[in-house]
């Protein structure tokens, strides 16, 4: 069986892209809730205030040209080997603050189990493939890049 795709993604994929302005959580929450869901999964991962024990005080994402095909072809991936009900993917770009969040992923299915295994699936994958570079700014005037891969 073929799954039905909406422009060149699985139907059941509501939100997927990078966003420079804030991301609502309730937002990726909302678009994955479906009658057929028992089980919500959601990871949202946020700036921390310190990265191997030096104070951050704020980081920008920069994407690649490729990230958002690549962002797409992550999630069909996954969903090849961890079917939902509906799935939401939003990674933030620009510039971040402490607590900004900064990636938010969410799976629905029938049972939790599931809809757990997916959105751990989606978000370890993202983080390995995903062409953004991170640049973190420390309180003590110093700055550093995370490569992507």
């Amino acid at each position: 069986m073929v799954e039905p795709t909406v422009a060149g993604r699985p139907a059941c994929v509501r939100l997927c892209g990078l966003r420079s302005e804030p991301i609502d959580v309730r937002e990726a929450y909302d678009a994955v809730l479906t009658p057929a869901s028992g089980g919500v999964a959601l990871f949202v991962g946020t700036v921390r205030d310190q990265d191997e024990d030096r104070a951050v005080t704020r980081l920008s994402y920069t994407p690649h040209p490729t990230a958002d095909r690549v962002l797409s072809e992550v999630v069909a991936g996954v969903l090849a080997d961890h079917p939902a009900d509906a799935v939401a993917v939003l990674h933030r770009v620009g510039e971040l603050a402490v607590g900004d969040v900064a990636v938010v992923v969410g799976v629905s299915c029938a049972h939790r189990g599931d809809a757990f295994d997916g959105c751990r699936a989606l978000i370890d994958e993202i983080k390995h493939r995903l062409p953004v570079w991170k640049h973190q700014h420390f309180a003590d005037g110093s700055d550093s890049w995370v490569g992507s891969p």
